[in-house]
């Protein structure tokens, strides 16, 4: 250990402990960053410390929830999890977690590390932590301002994963080809989770498919089952490239609108049926990269199902509460780029039923009641046409009323003009507190508000609930 390695924590510690105390944020990546600069190497020298080493968890979408899951399997399993759960995802915030975790000489209270990472630093993640399993979920396209086209991200983790040895493993989604490629002559362990419902194969959001090519000869691949984007079961026509056989397998998934879902999954030796409590297809595919990983690394399929049964949503992320004692209900779920708004919109619409606007062009109360808030923020992605590739067209026979907040509201207005819903269902306000109250007075009674914010403002909207006493603070949950 380096000579500077027991400042750079205090120095975190002490950082932490203020912000948190003057009420300048969690003290989530603050404290990471400033031990980084005594100490460059302490991230690393942290978690080789750590008895039974780190896990590392990936792609666009489902991280946080897929880390969650996979952190209450472990802590079923006996383990003392580290775990940056307040979803600070970058080096700084992942050095502030271990920080957190350690004493002030750098030995760790927890037996292992689970590190839910941003796509851009997961190959400088890779190569600090020397993880003994990297779980990478999906790649769509998200913030390209940022990240770049999916194949740039795409050959930065391939490059970083060769590094890995034969002792560390490997989990992908095979129906996800960018992500199932890069399998492909690793030294170390590999295994596949996929999908295997048919059922399931509507090929919604076909057009925001990110990776139609394969990756061996450039032929267009052909899908024999084709769930939302690119996602399913795929083959190359040309060179016979084709989804990888999965070793854990959904093999039916019945889903209950907004209430949850009902697993089916086979792995190597059996079987396991789960009542998830979380809905969506994306959420049943969270559960089962969870429980792949979580396989892999010995938890028993006893206390994997119990941990995915007893499961509670992040915060934003299809996370529920009431507006104030005795208040209306209110569902959260982020939207950040095309597939993850496109597969929300699919997963309230199957739960609704048909509105009827053939009066005046107005629901009334029936139909679903939305908040959208929608930000340009360094972290949203700066670049928002990402809305015009989502699909938002269900909406438009299902929607009651629909209130717009953010800074980009105006852009979400005319969105939903073109997706057909009608402007008089529509209400504009800049103020995202203003628009909580506005969405809420204007719910029927026994209603759900189904809240649907970007990044940065389902942050605000955290703070605005929070200091009405609504929900705590997301460091705190």
């Amino acid at each position: 250990m380096s000579f500077r390695t027991p400042l750079a924590i205090v120095t975190g510690k002490v950082a932490g402990t203020l912000s948190r105390q003057f009420r300048l944020g969690g003290g989530t990546t603050l404290p990471g960053s400033l031990a980084r600069r005594l100490a460059p190497d302490v991230l690393g020298t942290l978690a080789a410390a750590l008895p039974h080493g780190v896990l590392l968890l990936s792609g666009t979408n489902g991280k946080t929830t897929t880390s969650r899951m996979l952190a209450d399997m472990l802590s079923a399993s006996g383990e003392h999890v580290l775990h940056n759960r307040a979803g600070a995802n970058l080096i700084a915030g992942l050095t502030a977690t271990a920080i957190a975790n350690a004493d002030w000489r750098g030995r760790p209270r927890a037996t292992i590390g689970l590190f839910e990472t941003d796509e851009a630093a997961l190959p400088r993640a890779i190569a600090e932590t020397r993880p003994r399993l990297v779980l990478i979920h999906n790649l769509f396209r998200d913030q390209l301002d940022r990240y770049g086209e999916v194949d740039t991200v795409a050959t930065a983790w391939r490059a970083a994963l060769t590094e890995l040895p034969a002792e560390a493993t490997v989990a992908l989604n095979a129906d996800d080809p960018a992500v199932a490629d890069l399998g492909a002559n690793l030294r170390a362990r590999v295994v596949y989770y996929g999908l295997d419902d048919p059922q399931h194969a509507t090929g919604a959001g076909a057009h925001i498919a990110d990776s139609q090519f394969c990756r061996g000869c450039g032929q267009r691949y052909v899908y024999d089952l084709a769930f939302y984007a690119h996602i399913g079961h795929y083959h190359c026509p040309e060179c016979g490239r084709r989804r990888p056989e999965p070793q854990v397998r959904l093999v039916r998934l019945r889903l209950r609108g907004t209430a949850g879902s009902n697993l089916c999954l086979l792995y190597p030796g059996g079987a396991l049926e789960v009542d998830l409590p979380l809905p969506g297809l994306y959420n049943a595919m969270n559960a089962t990269a969870a429980l792949t990983a979580a396989l892999v690394l010995g938890v028993t399929p006893s206390s994997a199902r119990a941990a995915l049964e007893s499961f509670r949503a992040a915060f934003g992320r299809i996370e529920r509460l009431t507006a104030g004692p005795g208040g209306a209900p209110m569902l959260i779920a982020l939207i950040k780029n095309p597939v993850g708004a496109s597969e929300t919109v699919r997963m309230l619409v199957d739960g609704s039923e048909p509105t009827d606007t053939s009066v005046n062009d107005q629901a009334g109360d029936a139909g679903l009641h939305l908040l959208i808030a929608i930000n340009d923020r360094f972290a949203d992605g700066a670049d928002v046409s990402w809305l015009w590739d989502a699909e938002f067209e269900p909406l438009a026979e299902r929607l009651a009323r629909v209130t717009l907040s953010g800074t980009r509201a105006e852009d979400m207005a005319v969105r939903l003009k073109y997706a057909g819903v009608p402007e008089a269902q529509m209400r504009l306000e800049p103020d995202l507190g203003r628009a909580v109250d506005v969405a809420l007075a204007s719910l029927p009674t026994g209603g759900t508000l189904f809240v649907l914010p970007t990044y940065t403002a389902m942050l605000d909207l955290r703070n605005i609930l929070a200091r009405r006493g609504w929900v705590r603070q997301f460091w705190e949950v």
